[in-house]
């Protein structure tokens, strides 16, 4: 009985031992080259797909319109535009997509952080802000200056939506003010309104 367990503890430590020095693996299943492909493809056709806050509205009023919230599941269950439909970004496959959207012919409306303004927590915008690399003054004035970079969820969630083959997509491009009476949000810290109270009856 030892000498079967010293056995299989040798062959266990020569696997190990083996993994150690380097075992073949196949590439990652990652191309930049498509993702270059996508961009190029999706920058024309999104071009003519912004659209303003109440043509978002109306569209999303229309039978059979989905409006997809790409945000993590946290901040989604905090708050989101009333009737949105949800699939984390993370968890974007051909599956989990079919799940919430069935048909390649379905009108898809986007929205993310960065089209909301007045609540940060929630609503954080994506901005990747400029820093001097190096503590001198000249380092500094110049960061101060640089443009900051614009790192918005929508346009990574309509690349996904173009690959996976859903072609019927509108981003709204407003940034719009969450007070805005216009729109409508729900999510646990949303404050809910009580329904109005029923007309008293005649005697």
């Amino acid at each position: 009985m030892k000498s079967r367990i010293v056995a299989v503890s040798v062959m266990i430590l020569a696997a190990n031992a083996g993994l150690a020095q380097g075992t073949n693996y196949p590439k990652a299943k990652v191309s930049f080259a498509d993702f270059k492909g996508l961009v190029a493809a999706v920058e024309t056709h999104r071009a003519s797909r912004l659209v303003d806050l109440n043509t978002f509205l109306k569209m999303s009023k229309d039978p059979g319109v989905i409006m997809l919230d790409s945000r993590s599941t946290f901040r989604f269950d905090r708050i989101h535009v009333k009737g949105a439909r949800h699939l984390a970004f993370t968890d974007f496959t051909q599956d989990n997509l079919q799940q919430v959207i069935p048909s390649f012919e379905t009108t898809i409306l986007i929205y993310c952080n960065n089209n909301f303004d007045g609540n940060q927590k929630d609503f954080a915008s994506k901005v990747a802000l400029p820093r001097p690399k190096s503590g001198n003054a000249a380092a500094t004035q110049f960061a101060a200056q640089a443009k900051p970079i614009m790192m918005a969820l929508n346009i990574p969630t309509y690349i996904n939506l173009y690959g996976y083959g859903y072609r019927n997509v509108y981003e709204l491009h407003e940034l719009v003010n969450v007070n805005d009476p216009r729109i409508a949000f729900e999510g646990s810290i949303v404050e809910q309104k009580p329904p109005p109270l029923a007309p008293p009856t005649a005697k």
